[in-house]
Formats: C-alpha cells, sequence, structure tokens
C-alpha cells in the first residue's frame, strides 16, 4: 500500500508586473535583472488576496476535480511563511471554507518554501497508518521582498492543494526522502517587515547542497537515474537555479520544461514547486513518473518519487482552469499600483 496525491489545484492571482517596471524605479537596470533571473514577471495579490484567500482557492479547485466527501478529511496542513495572523490559524478557515470542519485535525506549517512539501509527507505518514482516509496539504505564499532589493524582482504570490490519500490516487509516491542542515541562508525575525538573505550564500552551500543531495538520496532509495523520469520539477527561487540543478543531475530540457512555472510568475516561495507539479499532473498520462525537489531555506529539501496511475483519467482536469490557463490569465501593473496592493505604502492609522 501506497499513498499518494487523490486530486490537486492551483491558484495564482491574475496581477503580475515586469522586472523592468521595478527597477526603474529604483534607477536600475530591471530587464537585465529579469533575464538574470530568467524571470519575464511575477506574480502580485491583489488588494483582498492573502495566503488564507489562495489557500481557499487552491482547496476548492483541488476538491472540484473529484467526487468526494470533504468530511473525510482528516487534517488540513498549510505550509507558509506570510500566514496573515502571527495567532490564528490559516487552515482552520480552508477547513470551514470546502466543508470539512469540525471532525479533523488542522495547523499551519512553517519552513520557509518547503512547509508545503512538509505538510505533504505529514498527510502521507497520517493516511498510510490510517489513522484518517485523506488530508490535504497546502503550499501557498504572497512573498515580498523589501523595496529595491533583488528579492523585489521575483518574490510573487500563489498555491497548490494536494489531496493524500491510499485510495483513488493519481499520482502514487514510491518514496520521499529529505535533507535537512542548519543553513542560515535566508531569514526574517518576528516584527521585521521584510526578510534578509545571504546573497550569493543562497547558491552553492545552500540551494544547491540541499537539492542535489536530496535529490542523490532519492535516486539511491528508488534505484533510478533522471532518463527513467518524464517530468522533473525542483524548487524555483529564480529560472536559473532550477535549471542549472537538472542538469547537473542528468535531466534535459524538455523533462523540466512543463514545471518551470517561475519563468512567468516569480518565487512563489511555499507554493512553488507543488504549483509547478499541478502543472505536470495537468498533462501527464498514465505510467508518467516525475521526479519532485523542494528547497526551503534554513535549510532543507524534501524529494518525492511519484508514478502516474490509470486514476488520472478519473480526475476532472478541466473543471477548473490549469496553471497555464491562469498565467496566460494576466493584468500587468504599474510599480506605484503593485506598491499599494503589497501595502508598501505607509498609510496614516485611523
Amino acid at each position: 500500500m501506497k499513498s499518494g496525491i487523490v486530486s490537486y489545484g492551483g491558484y495564482i492571482p491574475r496581477y503580475r508586473i515586469r522586472p523592468k517596471d521595478i527597477g526603474v524605479v529604483w534607477g536600475a537596470d530591471g530587464e537585465a535583472m529579469g533575464r538574470g533571473l530568467n524571470i519575464r514577471a511575477k506574480s502580485v495579490p491583489g488588494p483582498d488576496e492573502d495566503v488564507i484567500t489562495i489557500s481557499v482557492e487552491a482547496a476548492r479547485a483541488c476538491m472540484a476535480k473529484v467526487d468526494l466527501d470533504p468530511t473525510d478529511i482528516g487534517a488540513i496542513y498549510v505550509g507558509s511563511e506570510s500566514h496573515p495572523y502571527a495567532v490564528k490559524p490559516t487552515a482552520t478557515v480552508v477547513a470551514e471554507a470546502i466543508g470539512s470542519a469540525p471532525v479533523l485535525t488542522a495547523a499551519d506549517f512553517e519552513f520557509a518554501c518547503k512547509a508545503g512539501t512538509a505538510a505533504i509527507q505529514t498527510t502521507m505518514g497520517l493516511t498510510l497508518s490510517k489513522m484518517m482516509k485523506y488530508g490535504l496539504a497546502i503550499g501557498a505564499d504572497t512573498s515580498q521582498g523589501a523595496p529595491g532589493d533583488a528579492l523585489e524582482y521575483s518574490a510573487s504570490a500563489g498555491g497548490a492543494a494536494l489531496l493524500i490519500g491510499v485510495d483513488h490516487v493519481a499520482a502514487e509516491i514510491a518514496h520521499t526522502v529529505s535533507f535537512t542542515t542548519d543553513t542560515p541562508d535566508f531569514w526574517r525575525r518576528e516584527g521585521q517587515r521584510y526578510p534578509s538573505h545571504g546573497g550569493r550564500f543562497t547558491g552553492e552551500p545552500a540551494y544547491f547542497k540541499h537539492v542535489l543531495n536530496c535529490a542523490q538520496l532519492l535516486f539511491k532509495r528508488a534505484g533510478t537515474t533522471a532518463e527513467e523520469y518524464d517530468y522533473a520539477v525542483f524548487h524555483q527561487p529564480n529560472g536559473k537555479f532550477p535549471v542549472r540543478a537538472a542538469k547537473q543531475l542528468g535531466f534535459k530540457e524538455g523533462q523540466i520544461d512543463a514545471g518551470l512555472c517561475v519563468r512567468e510568475i516569480g518565487n512563489t516561495y511555499s507554493g512553488a514547486i507543488m504549483v509547478g507539479l499541478c502543472a505536470i499532473l495537468d498533462e501527464a498520462d498514465p505510467g508518467d513518473r516525475i521526479f519532485a525537489v523542494g528547497y526551503g531555506s534554513g535549510a532543507g529539501s524534501d524529494a518525492f518519487d511519484l508514478t502516474v496511475t490509470e486514476e488520472i483519467r478519473k480526475i476532472r482536469r478541466d473543471a477548473t482552469p490549469s496553471i497555464k490557463e491562469m498565467m496566460a490569465d494576466s493584468v500587468f501593473l504599474d510599480y506605484a499600483t503593485y506598491a499599494k496592493y503589497r501595502g508598501k505604502i505607509l498609510m496614516r492609522e485611523a
């Protein structure tokens, strides 16, 4: 018996801003920055959107694809580093919104950008142990970079929800492994408005060390090589890191293209790898194999070996917009409107 993805759903806000429109405000070459990051635009949440609304939209999209009783969901976990409340869970709102409350356990997870994949592993364990029939794992963020900081060109918004269980599995998770160390490449203290980061330190000793080591552990555990997978998806802080990691592991461009959403919507943080995985599931066929490696600063990686089953044909994949359709449905903002929507303009308190 193996656990896996029973259904999935994603949500991407329709607003966008281009790197060049950020750079012009700060006297920087935004177009060059965009090329360097391999990002053409990033998603921006509307003034009435936050991690709660994004999580609810993703969860509703997930449940719309299948005919399952929401009260069969025994756990809802929302992974994010931008929960709207310091004290008040996001997960309980999601539970009420989709009709799963009150007989369930719920919690908010944190581990930088891999909080969502940690939720996947937790729900896998709970369903494999038969403590519950299904668990809902969500990764969502409305990430921010300080005005003028390099992060501002990539930090975006979006999320995805994966229904995990052992029955009606559309994508079986045969193996999962993790690689974790204390590596302070990115942080934000309580009360601080914007995060700090280690610049170049976020690359080799952080992202690449953890992603590559975790991937090699998964290859060893599964007894596979890159050539045996139809798709691969990695955490995407920018458009260059996942491409480089994939090449170092032996993957080809055709294997990673479907899940590489960062180029059009930026880095959705906890949502990044899960949104990419949803984009793959939008088009995958039975028998396709998927290699997925997430990453969270601080630092750690979770990796998954998935195989798509015949159950994917029973999912109503056209019940909600696909990830590609949401990426294409865009409204571009100027910097002033973007700053207003993101609360970067301080207002006098009423």
